[in-house]
């Protein structure tokens, strides 16, 4: 503590999203931004110039933003929208969820198997499960994400898991706690509300935050 007496958390920074009208943390959604064609661009890494447009990273938020023309009101001018815009968003975070997890497994951060992941979450190293969204429910059922706050990622398929594991396919995984597992939950959460046709209602079933 401080002469002046306890710091102030700091304030997460928050938007608002031009299709629901609810501001949220920057976290959970996705900026875009207008390039100089006028073409409106996923801005997924967060670097790219311009006036942020932010969007619920949910399928029918996307949706409704398209549909009703929102891009172009928000941005104050004339916009052009790629008719894969969607299907653009979702490739490029399925990329991201790949490569984080690829990042974190030569950081000696990820395993994958079910012997390995098993052994992380009885050991208490696993701070997050991963599991193919076309594994065997059964075979499945037999792990549970980490107690009491540990995360559950399950929107990539056990094809795009070997991708990132270098297999041809994993049906489990799991990772261990640091920033680097934040971000990689955090984009997977993206995904895994991008990939459901009900604006993410359900997406509890494919990623739990931290």
């Amino acid at each position: 503590m401080t002469r002046g007496g306890p710091k102030a958390a700091p304030e997460t920074p928050e938007r608002r999203c031009i299709a629901t009208g609810e501001v949220q943390p920057k976290a959970v959604l996705i900026r875009f931004v207008v390039s100089p064609e006028g073409e409106v661009v996923a801005d997924l890494l967060g670097k790219l110039p311009g006036r942020g447009i932010w969007v619920a990273a949910d399928r029918a938020a996307l949706q409704t933003a398209i549909r009703r023309k929102l891009f172009a009101r928000a941005a104050k001018q004339p916009v052009t929208l790629p008719d894969d815009l969607i299907e653009r968003v979702e490739a490029g975070l399925v990329r991201r969820v790949i490569d984080g997890l690829s990042l974190a497994r030569k950081a000696g951060l990820a395993v994958a198997g079910y012997e390995k992941a098993k052994g992380w979450l009885a050991e208490d190293r696993a701070a997050v499960l991963i599991q193919a969204s076309d594994g065997s429910e059964r075979g499945k059922a037999k792990l549970r994400p980490p107690r009491p706050k540990g995360a559950f990622i399950g929107c990539l398929s056990a094809q795009e898991l070997g991708l990132a594991f270098g297999r041809e396919h994993v049906i489990h995984g799991a990772l261990a706690a640091g920033g680097l597992t934040e971000r990689v939950v955090e984009d997977a959460a993206k995904l895994s509300g991008v990939r459901k046709e009900d604006g993410g209602k359900t997406s509890g079933k494919g990623t739990k935050t931290l």
